[in-house]
């Protein structure tokens, strides 16, 4: 064989590599556009070289107590200044940022705080009197960091060991941070439900959150200064990676504590928003908001949309308000989103219900992942793609999470024959665009969060006059989906649907709990076997109940 000439003596080093980090594009920015305007909170307005100096003095002080590579700092805060700095931040010390759900429990928020061996925790006021009893529950010191948000006026006290801008006043604006070692060094832990109670621990790299960052660029043609507003949680999925996002393009932050129809139109309209990403929920939320709260919206507005496919009511009426949206697809394990519905332009001759059907499906991969398709998960072989033949979809590339945290188990079998197995039925279309049928796992996707049925069964055994459970999803208008609980009730007990959710809410924070309770047999298998495929179809008619 002849020798390969260009391997000899071309060997990496420091003038022609350097490891991929989103980090850096918040260096750049400030090098670029010191005085350009980077954060909107309220009265408070912050520019990129103030974010960079800030998000320096945030990993100076961390560093100055012990807090470096492999540590994980986490993060229970709104979309707030603090959490934007802490994506960056928390990185530059070699740590790992684990930006917590707001909405979960004590419970569930010490299992993570545990299972992540999380040294630190950055804590809103709001919250904490959840922090609080997690912290307390883990036995171990922990250093609480208080942030006191001006936006924020309702209850909730300190509980840490030192306020945020007291932490960062301790810092140095030049601490002289480096990217990791190498790209594939952790940058953020997620967790997602998957399909028991306690939640898996995602693992990004810095490569991963680097291509998504860009990917979401590039999808949306993402232009430099776009002005974002932060509808979307920063802790789902690290907000997409779109902190990272407008970093790159130097764009305009619009920080929103609560999402509010008021709020959102206000903010668009003062600030003149070009961008926000969100799930159904929160598109629906517009679409039905009294039209004078729209009033005197006259600039292009895009807008993203990832969960259940906008129906054509919703794509309908966000076009009447001038809102264009782009549905993309994805979960925890790449990054949030990592398939687009790329668009055509002949589908803009197309009436309102067939761009609908098309806009529906998932769509293709983000430009630097590497594949989204759909496979026999038995065989590995494609499906044909003929928009009937179901598999399950399955991503590939460098959007892909490292790994599950301490579980090395599920993450071999999220990864079996070199694919990531997403555990969603579907299809693939002879456009090679993938469309999702149905779910395997029996997760319930409410209001953008997931719900995992399991946990809610185990909570329902424990009520004292249930035999059996099942918990299926509910269509809701509001939330896309919510959690029905059939209970088969032992011999001679009673219960009523308000006693089963009384019994729920005091060990599920309030979005998991059940919004409808049918008593009666359930349906089984010859092998005893819960048939949910059953309860499925009974509980599109079973009655909500106040909650």
């Amino acid at each position: 064989m002849t020798p390969n000439i260009y391997a000899l003596g071309l060997d990496k080093n420091a003038a022609n590599f350097a490891p991929l980090s989103p980090v850096t594009f918040l260096a750049r920015a400030a090098d670029v556009y010191p005085e350009r305007l980077a954060i909107v909170h309220g009265a408070l307005r912050r520019t990129w070289g103030e974010t960079y100096a800030r998000a320096r003095r945030l990993a100076s002080a961390l560093a100055a107590r012990g807090i470096g590579p492999g540590d994980t700092v986490a993060a229970m805060l709104p979309n707030i200044p603090a959490m934007y700095e802490a994506h960056f931040g928390v990185p530059m010390t070699g740590a790992v940022l684990n930006a917590l759900n707001t909405r979960l429990d004590a419970e569930s928020i010490g299992f993570m705080l545990g299972h992540g061996e999380a040294r630190a925790v950055l804590v809103d006021r709001e919250h904490a009197a959840v922090i609080r009893p997690a912290v307390h529950a883990l036995g171990r010191d922990v250093l609480v960091i208080d942030v006191d948000d001006p936006e924020y006026v309702g209850p909730g006290d300190r509980i840490g060991a030192i306020e945020y801008e007291d932490l960062l006043a301790s810092g140095d604006p030049d601490f002289a941070w480096t990217g990791p070692a190498d790209e594939w060094d952790a940058i953020a832990l997620n967790y997602t439900s998957g399909t028991t109670g306690n939640p898996k621990g995602v693992v990004y790299h810095h490569r991963g959150a680097f291509m998504n960052a860009v990917s979401n660029i590039l999808e949306w043609d993402l232009p430099k200064h776009a002005v974002f507003l932060w509808t979307l949680p920063m802790f789902h999925c690290n907000g997409w990676c779109f902190p990272w996002s407008i970093a790159a393009r130097a764009g305009v932050n619009v920080c929103l504590r609560k999402v509010e129809a008021r709020a959102i139109f206000d903010a668009i309209r003062a600030h003149r928003v070009t961008h926000y990403c969100g799930a159904p929920i929160v598109h629906n939320l517009l679409v039905n908001a009294p039209p004078e709260l729209r009033a005197g919206i006259d600039h292009p507005v895009r807008a993203m949309v990832a969960g259940a496919a906008p129906p054509a009511a919703t794509i309908e009426g966000m076009e009447r308000m001038g809102f264009e949206i782009t549905h993309v697809y994805g979960l925890t394990e790449v990054y949030g989103p990592a398939a687009v519905c790329a668009k055509h332009e002949a589908w803009d001759a197309l009436d309102i219900g067939e761009r609908a059907r098309l806009n529906a499906r998932q769509g293709v991969r983000y430009h630097l992942q590497d594949a989204v398709t759909v496979l026999d998960p038995e065989t590995m072989a494609p499906v044909p793609r003929d928009g009937e033949t179901m598999g399950e979809i399955m991503f590939r590339g460098n959007i892909t999470m490292k790994g599950y945290l301490k579980n090395p188990t599920a993450t071999a079998e999220a990864f079996a024959g070199g694919w990531f197995h997403t555990g969603d039925v579907g299809v693939l279309h002879a456009d090679g665009y993938v469309k999702i049928k149905d779910r395997s796992k029996d997760i319930i996707i409410s209001g953008g969060e997931n719900i995992s049925s399991i946990e809610v069964e185990d909570v329902l055994y424990r009520h004292p006059a249930v035999l059996l459970a099942a918990v299926v999803a509910m269509p809701d208008p509001r939330w896309g989906e919510t959690p029905c609980a059939f209970v088969e009730l032992k011999a001679g007990a009673t219960a009523t649907a308000e006693e089963i959710v009384a019994h729920c809410r005091q060990h599920l924070a309030g979005f998991k709990l059940p919004r409808a309770v049918v008593f009666g047999e359930l349906p089984k298998t010859s092998t005893g076997k819960i048939q949910k495929f059953e309860l499925r179809k009974r509980a599109g008619s079973a009655t909500a109940i106040d909650v």
